[in-house]
This record gives structure tokens, C-alpha cells and sequence, in this order.
């Protein structure tokens, strides 16, 4: 499969890392289960090193095994740059927080030997389902921990390096694509312009919630240079279909940016019941509008949501809805 023939759904794995819950492996088996029940005709999962360190990784590798699907059944997109080590604290230390009953720590490694290393890893613990579509993960993680701007130019060349590493996978043929996942799109920008990629995954960043003219401008640039772009996190982190986290971050109502991400979310949900949208309908449809979104990836932690994630395609929203977000204000913009 090449990146050009990716399906508009693509399967998040963070659910199988443990993200906010720990799911029992029963659980996530049903969940990987209706992934390949889909009706997809190759399903692609979307994971990373950086889920549940490593731990995503290694219960889709069992999962996939368990269900006897045959490698070329299946893609596999794994964002590496993140590198399963021993587990040293009471909980991990590179997202406090955020992964439940994990075993294991992870540290960043953004360089030529580092992302092989990442690789070489991620393929062991995904046994006998290699990853096919690569990728350089958090890169704008990476630069924000710059202590000065010398620092920022050494990550950024170390960035440039592990790139070098993926072009050789790909020439070798170990792998077929190789893209970038980040939620800081301008990050992916700079980074588009300095390196030929294939495929791109913006993270929290064009959604319902948050679309700014200028990322839109930049989606439709990616797109007349056939680069593929995979929308991610278009519920920025759960927040817009009821959860506590937005982009990860609990939100205080105590505070005033979380109090007003709680008034938007209230007047979002009204116009949803209003109209008999359900919120992640309008998410996926707003986000799935833009010319160069060719793929939204979604998560669930229920298997019985992927049927409806699958069905979020089909999903017509009417015009008149999108006339009353624009009209309260709550969406800038609707293409």
C-alpha cells in the first residue's frame, strides 16, 4: 500500500498503550478485532513508540498474532522517535500522568543511530507485523526543549539525520513511506520544506475547535504536492465529544481558559442536539472537509465504536448546522 491509497480511516492504537485507562488485553483484542471487521480492505493502524511505552506496540504485534491476520493484511504506521527503557520510578516519567498500570519508561531519540534504534525496537515488539510506514514522532517536542538557540540548531540537524536513516529504510525497501506526526504544524512545515516526505499527520491542530486560515493554506499546499496529510486528534484529545482532557491537559473550570473550553464545548453540544448531530459526527465531518485531508485516524477505547467511526465517513451534516456555528461564533470558517 502506498500512501496515496490510504483509507479516510485510520485505527489510533494509544487506547492499546493504556491512554487515561487501563483496558484489560480482552478489551483490546475486541477493539483490533473490529478493526479488521471493518470492511477496510487493508486496515492501517497508527502507533507509536511513545503509547504506553512501547506498550501499544507490543499488544497489537500479540493481538493481530492472536487473530491469525497475515502481515499483508494489515499496514502498520509506527511514529518512531521514542525508546522503551526500564521503568525506574512509580510511573513513567516522559507523560505523568497520562499512561495507566504501564511497566516500562521511554526516552526521546531523534538522530540517525537513535530512530533505527527505535526502529529495530518497534519491529521486535511488534513480532511478526513490521512497520511499513515510518515517521519521525514529536520532532516539535523534541526543539521545545531547546535551552538556547544553538541547542534548537543541534536538534534540528539531529532531526534532519534521522530522516537520513528513513530515506536509506525506504531505499532498501524496509519500508514503504515515510511521513512526520507532530501537533505543532508549523514545526511540520519547516520540516516539509527541508526533507521530501510522503506523508504527513497534523495532531490537534486542524479540528472543529482549533483551524487557523494559515494551517489551512498549508494543507492545501501539501496537497498539490501530493503529499498525503492524515488528520489526527480531531477531538482534540476526547475534550470534544465529552471528555475531561483537551490536548491531553485536564481542564480546570476554575481557571479562564478552561472555563471558556467549557462555555464553547456547552454551546457546541446545544447546536448538536438542536440539529441531531452527534458531536464526533461534526468533528470528523468538519475535519475531514479540507482539500488534502485524505485520512482522519480515530481511537476508541470500545469496540463497538469502530463500526461508527467506519460509518463517520458516510455521515452528512446539514448546512444549516454549520450556519449556526459560524453565526454563535464557534467555528471561523467553513470550506
Amino acid at each position: 500500500m502506498k500512501s496515496a491509497d490510504l483509507p479516510p480511516v485510520i485505527f489510533g492504537t494509544s487506547s492499546l498503550g493504556n491512554l487515561y485507562h487501563a483496558l484489560d488485553y480482552t478489551v483490546k483484542l475486541d477493539i483490533v478485532r473490529s478493526c479488521i471487521l471493518s470492511g477496510m480492505e487493508t486496515p492501517v493502524f497508527d502507533t507509536a513508540g511513545k503509547y504506553g511505552a512501547g506498550l501499544a506496540l507490543e499488544t497489537l504485534g500479540k493481538c493481530l498474532y492472536d487473530l491469525k491476520v497475515k502481515p499483508d493484511q494489515v499496514m502498520i504506521c509506527n511514529k518512531l522517535g521514542w525508546y522503551r527503557t526500564e521503568l525506574l520510578s512509580s510511573e513513567p516519567t516522559f507523560e505523568p500522568g497520562i499512561w495507566k498500570d504501564v511497566h516500562h519508561d521511554a526516552v526521546q531519540m531523534i538522530d540517525y543511530e537513535g530512530i533505527l534504534k527505535c526502529f529495530e525496537q518497534g519491529n521486535s515488539l511488534l513480532g511478526n507485523y513490521p512497520a511499513k510506514m515510518v515517521s519521525v514522532h514529536d520532532p516539535d517536542e523534541y526543539l521545545s526543549d531547546s535551552i538556547n538557540d544553538h541547542d534548537y540548531q543541534k536538534r534540528y540537524h539531529h532531526i534532519i539525520e534521522a530522516y537520513t536513516a528513513l530515506k536509506e529504510l525506504k531505499s532498501s525497501g524496509h519500508v514503504s513511506s515515510i511521513g512526520i506526526g507532530a501537533k505543532d504544524w508549523k514545526v511540520i512545515r519547516r520540516i516539509t520544506a527541508d526533507v521530501d516526505l510522503d506523508w504527513v499527520m497534523i495532531a490537534n491542530s486542524l479540528t472543529l475547535k482549533s483551524h487557523p486560515e494559515e494551517l489551512i493554506t498549508f494543507v492545501k499546499e501539501l496537497h498539490q504536492k501530493n503529499i498525503k496529510v492524515i488528520n489526527s486528534a480531531v477531538f482534540n484529545g476526547g475534550f470534544l465529544t465529552g471528555g475531561s482532557f483537551y490536548n491531553y491537559q485536564p481542564v480546570d473550570r476554575e481557571t479562564v481558559s478552561g472555563a471558556a473550553l467549557l462555555n464553547w464545548r456547552a454551546a457546541f453540544f446545544s447546536i448538536c442536539d438542536q440539529f441531531g448531530v452527534l458531536p464526533a459526527e461534526a468533528c470528523f465531518n468538519f475535519s475531514f472537509q479540507f482539500a488534502g485531508i485524505g485520512s482522519i485516524a480515530l481511537n476508541t477505547t470500545k469496540p463497538e465504536k469502530v463500526a461508527g467511526n467506519v460509518a463517520l465517513v458516510r455521515k452528512k451534516i446539514p448546512v444549516e448546522f454549520w450556519k449556526e456555528m459560524l453565526d454563535q461564533g464557534l467555528i471561523e470558517t467553513f470550506h
